[in-house]
C-alpha cells in the first residue's frame, strides 16, 4: 500500500509560478520512489501570502483525514514580511508542528520541517527598498526559533536557507516574478531534504 504524505505551507509548498511536479514536495516524493519508498504524491494545504495563522485557519477548513503516512512543514516567510515578532511566529509554530505530528499518527518521527528562505537575496527584494539585512536577521530568528521547537519535539529539520542566500539571486534559480524559487531551486531543496526524508520512511532494520 502506498504511503500517504500530508503537505502543508505556504507559497513554498504550492510552488507559486512552477507546476504541481516541480514543487518541492512533489519532486521529493518523486525521489523518494525511485529509491523504492512508494510515497504518493502529497495531499496539500498551502497557499501564496499564508501566514502561520492562516494555514491553521485552512488546515480545520479542509479538514484533512488522516492518518498520514509523512507530513512536512514549511511556514513563516509572511509573518516575517508582514513585520510580526518572533515570539508570535513561535507560538503558532509550535502548535502547527503539534497538528502535523498529529497528522502523522502522533509520530513526530514522520514529520519534516523546512527552514525558510531568505527572500532578501531576491531581484524582488532588491527593487521594494527593504533592508535585506533586516530581512536576513529577521528569518534567522525565525528559523532559530522553529529549529529549537522541532528539537524538542524529536522532528527533523532541515535548513534550506543557506543555499537559497547561495543560490536564490541566480537567474534560473528564479520563478519569472523574480521572487519565488524556480523547479531548479526546488530541486537543490529535495537534494538536501531527501536523505532525511529517506531516514524518516525507512523501516527498522531487524537484527538477528
Amino acid at each position: 500500500m502506498s504511503l500517504r504524505y500530508l503537505a502543508l505551507g505556504d507559497s513554498y509548498t504550492i510552488g507559486e509560478g512552477v507546476p504541481a511536479e516541480g514543487r518541492w514536495p512533489h519532486q521529493l516524493a518523486a525521489a523518494l520512489r525511485r529509491e523504492g519508498i512508494d510515497l504518493e504524491d502529497p495531499q496539500t494545504i498551502a497557499a501564496t501570502g499564508w501566514t502561520t495563522d492562516e494555514l491553521d485557519a485552512a488546515i480545520d477548513a479542509s479538514a484533512p483525514p488522516g492518518p498520514f503516512d509523512f507530513a512536512s512543514l514549511l511556514v513563516g516567510v509572511n509573518n516575517q514580511y508582514r513585520g510580526r515578532g518572533v515570539d508570535d511566529y513561535a507560538a503558532q509554530f509550535a502548535a502547527l508542528v503539534g497538528r502535523a505530528i498529529a497528522f502523522a499518527g502522533d509520530r513526530p518521527g514522520r514529520v519534516l520541517v523546512l527552514s525558510i528562505p531568505d527572500w532578501g537575496v531576491t531581484p524582488f527584494a532588491a527593487a521594494s527598498g527593504r533592508d535585506v539585512a533586516a530581512i536576513a536577521r529577521e528569518l534567522d530568528a525565525y528559523n532559530d526559533a522553529a529549529r529549537r521547537i522541532c528539537a524538542a519535539r524529536a522532528v527533523a529539520f532541515v535548513d534550506i536557507c543557506a543555499t537559497s542566500r547561495e543560490r536564490g539571486a541566480e537567474p534560473r534559480m528564479l520563478a519569472d516574478d523574480g521572487l519565488h524559487p524556480s523547479a531548479t531551486l526546488y530541486a537543490e531543496w529535495t537534494r538536501l531534504a531527501l536523505p532525511v526524508a529517506r531516514r524518516l520512511l525507512q523501516p527498522p532494520r531487524t537484527t538477528p
